[in-house]
């Protein structure tokens, strides 16, 4: 299988996913390829409304950025499945994946048949 082409979309989505990421969180130092959402709460607010606002602004935050993190994840994964000559393999029965699943979503991990525990 060829892969240069979806790895070519896989990086794409990465650096996306990484420019969407860094506006609603920053990078963990702890942790690589971790991110964490960004909170604006400041302790010395005089006004409860914007406490509260920034409270909102944190929670909104941190579902987005979980989202997103989630994608990350299995970009990555996939990036690192063509690194080692696995991707393109169902995880469940080895077969190939159906090129027209990989051009949905070049990042899937199954084929047709085991999409969703089918």
């Amino acid at each position: 299988m060829e892969t240069a082409p979806y790895k070519a979309k896989l990086e794409e989505e990465k650096s996306r996913l990484e420019r969407e990421l860094a506006s609603v969180g920053s990078k963990n130092p702890a942790v690589p390829n971790d991110f964490e959402p960004s909170n604006e709460t400041r302790e010395d607010a005089a006004d409860p409304l914007d406490v509260a606002k920034n409270a909102q602004a944190f929670e909104e935050n941190e579902g987005i950025e979980r989202d997103l993190e989630a994608r990350y994840d299995h970009v990555l994964a996939a990036l690192d499945r063509i690194e080692k000559g696995s991707y393109g393999k169902c995880s469940v029965c080895g077969e190939e994946i159906e090129p027209a699943r990989l051009d949905a979503d070049p990042a899937a991990t199954t084929c047709v048949a085991h999409l969703a525990g089918k």
